[in-house]
Order: C-alpha cells, then structure tokens, then sequence
C-alpha cells in the first residue's frame, strides 16, 4: 500500500510539473512574403526577450549586418532566408519557440513542413505592398489546419495603403475575419505612434533601430483629455473618428474564435524600430495556445501525455560548417524528452539515444537535458533520419504532414569535378534529405536528377555543394512535365512498362518508382494504355487518400 501510494504521488507530481510545463510554451512560426521584415521582426522578439543585445539590421550606408535567424552563407550574401530556422527566448515567465520560415516562394515547401509543427502563426504584411500572392498560399495552408493567425501589418513608418483599405484587403483575400487591436497615428512620415485599443494605451512613435520603446501613455479612453498633452491635436480627431468606426464596424475579440482559426486580431508597427512589437508580443503571449494535440495516423495524441513522442520536420547539414553536422530538428508533441534516454524510431524499428540533444539561438547551440511538449529539438544524425520520422517511448505511431508534390523544374547533375564524385554524392543527397529538392536517380550512368519548385533552389544547392561539400556542379535543363511515383500489383504488366519507358523512368532516393512525363498528353496517353498502373502524384502516396482529404479545401 505504501509503495502504491508513493507510486501515484510521483506520478501526479510528474503530470502537474509537466502540466505546468505545457502551460508555459508557445511555438509559432512567422511567415510573409519576401522583404515584408519578417526576419527582422523575428530579431525584435529576441530583443524583448534579451536574448541578444543589438538589433541584427542597421542602416549604415545601405550596409546590413546578418541577420541573427539567417545563418546560411548564402542567406548573408543575398539578404534572404532560405531556410527555416529556429529560436528560442524566455519572456514573462513564457518559453517561446520561434520558427523563422523562407518567405520566397520558391522555398514555399519548408515553410508548410514547418507549419505542422507550431501551434500558431504570426504573419508579416507590408502596409505598402498589402496582400501577395505568397501570403495568400501560406493562409491556404494555415485555414486548411484552423491555425490560429495574428497579423503584424509592418514598415507603417512607410507611406502606404490606407490602414482601413488594407483591413479589407485582409478579409477578402486570406478569407478571415480581422479585428484591430492596435491602430496607427497617421503614417509614413507623419507616422506619430499606435493607440492600443486592447489596453488603452498610447504608444508615441521614436526612430531607432535598437532601443527598445517604452513611451507608453495610459488612458481611460481615447476621449480622455489627456491626450492633447502628448499628441499633435492635429492628429486626435482623426485617431478618434477611427476607433469609433472601428468598434461599430469589427466585433470585439473572441479568442475562442482566434483559437479556432476564425479571426484574426491585427497589430500595426515598424519591426525595424522596434516599434509596435511589445503590444504584439505581450497580446500574442496573452492569447495564443499552448502547445496542441496532434494527429497521427494510427490516433490523436495530446500534449499532456505522459509518455513522450515526437516526429522529425527538417533535416539540416552542416549548420556549423567548421564541424559537419548534421541536424534532425525535432517538434515534442507529447510527454518529456530526457538526454541519454532511448526512443524507438518507428519507421527504423529500432531504439535510438542521444547524448547531445541542442536547442538553437540561432546559430547558437546549447546542449539540453530534457525537452517538454512545444520544444524544438536539436538531434545530431548520423543519416537515420528522414523528414516526418517519428520517436516514441515503444508506440507505433507516424505523425501526419505535408507531403511533397512533383517538383515544377527538372535539371541533371553535371560533375565539374571527376576527382570530387563521392563528395557530390555525398551533399546532392544530404542536401536533398533536408527537402531543399528532390532527388531522382536513373540506372544507366548513375544520372541524378534534381526537380525543384523553383529556379532559387538550383542557386542554392550549387552554392552550397561548392562551399559545403567542394564540389563543383552544373545543371543541364530536362524538358520534364511532371513526376509521377508509379505502382503496380501485376509485377508483369509494370516491368513491361519499365522496359518500354525506360528512358523515362527513375528511382527516387527512397528507391520507389518514378515515371517522368514529357507533357500532359503523354501522361494522359500512359495512363490510358496502362490502366493496371497508379499513377500517383505526391511522394507520400501510401496514405495519399487521407493526405487528399487535407488538401481538398486547397
């Protein structure tokens, strides 16, 4: 009796201190379309939370320092990110998990592989370009999971779109309900501050790149006389007018409504000074949920379970060049991850320990003991990762995500280098594990093929596989319309098939089929003369069906 007793005290202060633990985690990404300042808004978050001490963006003569969340050699020459990356800070008793995404189109997979593993999700909109065609495809995939969205409408030091034309713009095109909680003092360059319409404060704009703003004016309401001492009376009836067409025109803030992905609450700054981000971060922490319950294909599995599980979302080579690493980021859905613990690989079928697990700050590495639900991860791979694996403390469980379509541009790998083979071997496939591209592979002469959403990403692996791996590569253009991963259940009737398209058919690195169509009708055409073959067009298509399902609102 008394070892019962003792035995259920531990495990009820085991699932409070976990508990605990869950209610004290947010993990959101940050997504936009390129050069709306979501990286540079990334930055002012972990400058509130103290987690660096100078702002990564200065204007010095058009010179800009790296970013602190780009840590790619090419992310610094070209001022882009190309990558996720993931950060994490310490603010108001909260751990928050930030996932810094590519904005680029052309990267547009890592960020939706990335969007399964945050809770919720901050999106960045340029006031003077308004809603892009990028922003309206991260929505797509947001909606098509109910993630919660707070919008940070930025750059309002800038002359742009009228904030009311830009509210509208918002609900017609991303087709979500928005409800300011914050709202500009004239702007560009006029700009004179934001009025917090959640707390009734006053926030004066001041320009500066890396001092944290902290002229804060409370008020009862925004008709309070007091006002006329810190603002332009210029500027006051109009600021008025607007917040009382705001409240008769915008339904007060439901979070329940948030929290179901049904509105959006809107926020209005300059991320580049610093300004309007504390009313953002504070409200964010405020209102956005904690870590979730996420669905597996075998069942839903909460995050205050006491056995820990948790699925691989990227895969990265050589985040520190000097060292060669390779990194497996892993997302904790449930229970506690403990260093130099086993975990049961489930597609391996086999246990794993890992005695160096990291979380980041960036390029920053600091080694960890244990890991709650909402952490991100950091597992040093020896190549026994995959993108989507799943760990477990035994379950056979395998987390949903996002598959991969067929690639739009297709290119062969041409060798620069005969004396360098193994090591482009070596960084086409690392690279290609990462989901950067997808990697075909045709049996006579070895041909690798690479396809791609876009050009960047040929950039990108060739940049890399000469600084990272010193190989030297071309790329030949394959007039390809589509990739197609091919089954059937008469081993006959497929071998004909092979023998007959055998210049057009390929392994992926997985060694499953691939079938490559010129065009439309000649897919169209094999498709017709082979009915016994399934012609499938995501690489996940052993679950295919359930996967469709999710998309079919896309």
């Amino acid at each position: 009796m008394v070892h019962k007793l003792l035995r259920n005290s531990i495990e009820f202060f085991l699932f409070m201190r976990l508990d605990e633990e869950i209610q004290k985690r947010r993990t959101f990404a940050i997504i936009s379309h390129p050069d709306a300042g979501k990286t540079t808004l990334t930055e002012k978050f972990l400058l509130f939370g103290g987690a660096i001490q100078t702002a990564g963006a200065v204007k010095s003569n058009k010179i800009r320092k790296e970013a602190t969340s780009d840590f790619m050699e090419i992310e610094r020459q070209r001022g882009i990110s190309v990558a996720t990356s993931v950060m994490c800070f310490e603010y108001e008793g909260k751990n928050v998990n930030i996932l810094d995404t590519p904005g680029h189109k052309d990267f547009a997979e890592d960020t939706y592989r990335t969007l399964t593993a945050v809770d919720s999700v901050i999106l960045v909109v340029d006031c003077v370009k308004g809603v892009e065609e990028q922003t309206e495809r991260l929505m797509e995939v947001c909606r098509m999971r109910n993630t919660p969205v707070i919008i940070f409408i930025n750059k309002m030091d800038r002359e742009g779109k009228n904030p009311f034309d830009l509210l509208d713009e918002l609900e017609e095109k991303l087709k979500i309900k928005v409800r300011p909680l914050s709202w500009p003092i004239s702007q560009g360059i006029n700009f004179k501050g934001v009025y917090n319409l959640y707390n009734n404060n006053l926030n004066l704009f001041e320009e500066s790149k890396t001092k944290i703003s902290d002229n804060y004016i409370k008020l009862d309401n925004i008709f309070n006389k007091e006002i006329e001492n810190y603002l332009d009376p210029k500027f006051i009836p109009q600021l008025r007018e607007d917040v009382e067409l705001i409240e008769e025109v915008y339904d007060n803030l439901d979070v329940d409504k948030y929290l179901e992905g049904k509105i959006a609450p809107v926020f209005f700054g300059s991320a580049l000074n610093n300004f309007g981000v504390q009313e953002l971060l504070e409200t964010f922490l405020l209102i956005a949920p904690q870590p979730q319950a996420r669905d597996a294909m075998e069942r839903t599995v909460n995050a205050d379970e006491n056995k820990f599980s948790g699925f691989v979302f990227k895969i990265h080579a050589n985040l520190d060049p000097n060292h060669r690493d390779r990194i497996a980021f892993l997302r904790i859905c449930s229970g506690k991850f403990e260093r130099n613990t086993f975990y049961y690989h489930t597609r391996l079928n086999k246990k794993l320990r890992f005695s160096s697990p990291v979380m980041f700050m960036a390029r920053d590495k600091n080694l960890v003991e244990e890991g709650f639900p909402g952490d991100v991860i950091g597992l040093y791979d020896t190549g026994q990762f995959k993108i989507g694996d799943t760990l477990t403390e035994g379950e056979q469980l395998n987390f949903k995500g996002i598959p991969s379509f067929s690639p739009e541009l297709f290119r062969e790998v041409i060798n620069m280098d005969a004396f360098k083979s193994k090591q482009l071997d070596k960084g086409v496939r690392q690279l290609t594990d990462e989901g950067l591209a997808q990697l075909f592979i045709q049996q006579f002469g070895n041909r690798k093929i690479i396809g791609t959403v876009g050009e960047l990403q040929f950039d990108v692996i060739k940049f890399r596989l000469e600084h990272e791996y010193g190989a030297k590569c071309n790329f030949a253009s394959l007039n390809y319309y589509k990739a197609c991963w091919i089954t059937c259940d008469d081993n006959k009737v497929l071998q004909k098939f092979i023998q007959v398209k055998s210049h057009y058919i390929a392994n992926d690195k997985d060694d499953n089929l691939v079938f490559f169509a010129e065009n439309e009708w000649a897919l169209k055409m094999a498709q017709q003369g082979y009915p016994e073959i399934t012609f499938h067009f995501t690489s996940e298509f052993k679950t295919e069906k359930t996967l469709n399902a999710e998309f079919a609102e896309v």
